[in-house]
């Protein structure tokens, strides 16, 4: 019997909207952060790290939603979950958008205006820590293992489309508008966009059901069968399954390394690399990186338009490949085709040759990462971990994954400071030592059911048990 496509894609669709706001929301800042240098940092006497810190602070944000989700999903569920963060997306939308509301006059920054719009966009960011690990999480717990890989990397394709729809929005926003303009009012527009996608996924997700497995976990075994027969198409394949999650299931909850150390750090490690490479400083700071390469802002704004096609055509072609060509696989020819594209950029960068050759090597290198890492760090993280410490194993995985994105952009401005060659260089290496993890540490979950793939780390768990059993004395 075959899984039900449309009812699949039907959830699918819904919960990728979710995608398309995290995507949204962090790619937001690269048309206005130039204005918000002028508007706040220049006009309030403040250094480059003050410029990093507010580029990158709905990066804290998503930390505190990565550090909740685990506990939020586990308890109210992992649809409810999502109706909070689209809740925050729309607050964080419309009072970064307007920061003066209620309390400042429009027009005449002060540090408290800096502080306030700086908390608005860390309320957007706990959106985006809870959508960025729950909605893959979402989609896995309800996708059949044949078509899980190309379902969750769905989720990336609307995080990419996001980020394109949002470089187009911008683009749309400043063309033809004088600085003055888009310094004053631009930026405003950008941000307060964002609340039109944020109102309709707060309520597309009333038609969606909780997941099977966390219906499981809360002993709704009949609720937990009707979904997984939707789901599949029969009855008997969803009591098969039913009975296959809840063998894995415990009633008591088990510790984070209950399956040894080996799961957690494969996962924080994969989530931290996905930011080490440094993509979010390609996508936050774009505009600008253009700039410098001589474009003006029109073409700068339009140059990230083509970066966003990029983008969304090649998460396309890894929606294609995921689950013909392997999850490793396709890693490993993404890490070196970024190493490619990422010392090339170094090298034109110390050669102060940053022209048409730059624009070719970071595209080459966006596309290898959007075929590779983008969309496949969160079908892995989505994955490997077993059901009994899925959610505490997401939530650790997305803290690192937002606290090593928070680094890299905060400290982007002024590393650029320094050198432009040896911060590319850094990035560089990261996609080097990314590659060697991988090929070292990394399984394969092709076609595996998530009970499946749980099976990889029982020698971690039975060697860990054994290391804590009371050991006889003479032996």
């Amino acid at each position: 019997m075959k899984p039900n496509m449309k009812y699949m894609i039907y959830l699918t669709s819904i919960t990728a909207l979710g995608g398309l706001l995290f995507g949204y929301d962090t790619a937001v800042i690269s048309g206005a952060e130039q204005s918000l240098q002028v508007y706040f940092i220049e006009k309030l006497g403040l250094n480059t790290v003050f410029h990093g810190l507010t580029v990158s602070s709905a990066l804290i944000g998503c930390v505190v939603g990565g550090l909740i989700s685990g506990v939020v999903a586990n308890r109210i569920g992992r649809r409810n979950s999502l109706i909070i963060a689209a809740v925050l997306f729309f607050i964080s939308a419309l009072l970064s958008g307007y920061p003066e509301f209620l309390f400042f006059e429009k027009g005449e920054p002060t540090i408290g205006l800096f502080i306030m719009f700086n908390i608005y966009r860390i309320i957007g960011g706990v959106g985006v820590g809870l959508a960025s690990g729950l909605g893959p999480l979402y989609i896995s717990e309800t996708s059949p293992a044949n078509i899980r890989g190309r379902l969750v990397t769905l989720n990336n394709l609307a995080i990419i489309f996001g980020t394109l729809l949002v470089y187009f929005v911008n683009w749309k926003i400043a063309a033809g508008q004088s600085i003055s303009w888009i310094n004053d009012l631009g930026w405003r527009y950008m941000f307060a966009s964002e609340a039109i996608p944020a109102l309709l996924y707060f309520f597309l997700l009333f038609l969606v059901p909780e997941t099977p497995r966390y219906l499981i976990s809360k002993n709704r075994d009949e609720e937990a069968l009707n979904i997984l027969e939707k789901i599949n198409g029969s009855r008997e394949v969803a009591k098969d399954i039913y009975h296959e999650v809840k063998q894995t299931m415990d009633t008591q909850k088990a510790r984070v390394f209950s399956y040894g150390k080996l799961v957690v750090i494969v996962g924080i490690l994969i989530a931290a690399f996905q930011q080490f490479v440094g993509i979010n400083v390609i996508l936050y700071y774009a505009p600008r990186i253009f700039a410098d390469m001589g474009a003006s802002a029109d073409t700068s704004m339009l140059q990230t338009v083509l970066l966003g096609v990029v983008n969304f055509v090649f998460v396309f072609l890894a929606l294609i490949a995921v689950d013909k060509w392997g999850r490793k696989r396709l890693l490993l020819l993404g890490s070196l085709g970024m190493t490619v594209g990422m010392f090339g950029v170094a090298a034109l960068s110390f050669a102060d040759s940053m022209g048409v050759g730059a624009l070719v090597l970071i595209l080459l290198y966006a596309a290898f990462y959007n075929l590779s890492w983008g969309p496949l760090t969160w079908v892995l993280a989505s994955e490997i971990f077993p059901n009994k410490i899925r959610g505490q194993v997401m939530a650790i995985t997305v803290v690192a994954n937002w606290s090593s994105n928070l680094l890299i952009s905060a400290t982007f401005p002024s590393l650029l400071e320094i050198s432009a060659g040896m911060t590319y260089s850094f990035y560089g290496l990261m996609c080097v030592l990314a590659f060697i993890f991988v090929w070292k540490w990394v399984p394969e979950t092709k076609g595996k059911t998530l009970e499946e793939i749980e099976t990889h780390w029982k020698p971690a768990q039975a060697e860990t048990t054994a290391d804590l059993r009371p050991k006889k004395v003479g032996s």
